[in-house]
């Protein structure tokens, strides 16, 4: 791949970019549906944790692993049909703010 983004955007290789991108430190989280099939084509590694048959999970075990371990970056992505099956959380994220979460939907 090229270093410049090509459009349309395609989730697989997007999901292949993060996954290479020299984050071996990143604890990645991947919710329920599209984005474990992504994350796991692009490669599996230990810091991949995708849920599978935890709808709405997504956000609340990344939060909890931020909060645990704050010396590490945490990294969710999820669709938007699972995020809508856990979208209170999004009110104890804020609460706990943790600055080494990042929520990409």
């Amino acid at each position: 791949m090229s270093g410049a983004l090509e459009f349309p955007l395609h989730r697989r290789d997007i999901a292949k970019r993060i996954s290479e991108a020299g984050m071996d430190d990143i604890l990645i989280v991947t919710g329920l549906g599209s984005t474990n099939w992504d994350f796991t084509a692009a490669g599996d590694r230990d810091l991949i944790f995708p849920l599978w048959g935890a709808m709405g999970g997504a956000v609340p075990i990344g939060l909890g692993l931020a909060l645990a371990q704050p010396d590490r970056r945490v990294l969710v992505v999820t669709g938007d049909g699972e995020m809508l099956m856990g979208l209170g959380s999004f009110a104890t994220v804020a609460m706990q703010a943790p600055k080494n979460l990042v929520i990409v939907v």
